[in-house]
């Protein structure tokens, strides 16, 4: 006789609470450090805008140092209080669906991975503008160069990362319908998150003039959902 037992999913899974916390604590420290730096003048002991040596940046920028294409994922922009309210409650949302579904290992490592793959992009997208910017300024091309300085930038946030869970979670669950303010009724997943692709494509290609690292939400969607592809290519009884 085959003995079947219940797990009541947990609407805070640990790897889901955990990371979380540990955004709040590093957006906590930016905004302490930063605060402390500029008041007390600290500029030899403390560094000012701890941001910009956590972002994933081109050595073009701020400089390019191994440890941010992990630090990148668990900072934000202490200017942007929305940036890192928004990309937690998203990471409850789906990430605890995925989580209860995958159990904590498996869900850390796609976070990771996903992370990482938006750092990879987003780099490596940031190296070829770096070497336009060269050319332009070789060429003096004025209109080139200001172009080209513009797109560099660091990425700062976990919002790669949340891309490739949004990602695999409209793999998953395709046609799951859900409420976005202010839209007045449901949209499928899959559609939701294709549209937010679609805009990361526009945004990446400079039609969108703003300041988002738009190819590292590419690259986490893009690695999040080749994972859990073959994921699900290689163990059937995990596709839902």
């Amino acid at each position: 006789m085959s003995e079947f037992t219940y797990h009541r999913p947990s609407n805070f899974p640990p790897i889901v609470k955990n990371l979380i916390i540990i955004n709040a604590l590093v957006f906590i420290g930016q905004l302490t450090i930063n605060n402390l730096t500029e008041r007390f003048m600290l500029y030899p002991i403390l560094p000012s805008g701890l941001e910009r040596y956590l972002a994933a940046s081109d050595e073009s920028y701020f400089g390019f140092h191994s440890y941010q294409i992990f630090t990148h994922m668990f900072s934000h922009s202490p200017t942007l209080f929305v940036h890192i309210i928004f990309n937690m409650l998203v990471l409850w949302m789906f990430g605890r669906v995925l989580e209860n579904v995958w159990g904590p290992r498996r869900f850390l490592f796609f976070y990771l991975a996903s992370g990482l793959g938006a750092a990879a992009l987003h780099l490596a997208v940031q190296y070829f503008r770096a070497e336009q910017l060269w050319q332009a300024i070789q060429a003096n091309d004025q209109a080139g160069i200001v172009s080209y300085r513009g797109a560099l930038g660091g990425a700062l946030g976990a919002s790669g990362a949340i891309m490739g869970i949004m990602a695999a979670f409209a793999y998953l669950f395709p046609n799951t319908p859900l409420l976005i303010i202010p839209i007045p009724f449901p949209i499928k997943a899959k559609w939701l998150v294709l549209g937010y692709v679609a805009y990361d494509l526009v945004g990446g290609i400079g039609v969108i003039g703003d300041n988002v690292a738009h190819f590292a939400h590419l690259g986490g969607a893009i690695t999040g959902f080749i994972i859990v592809f073959i994921w699900n290519k290689t163990n059937r009884r995990t596709l839902y």
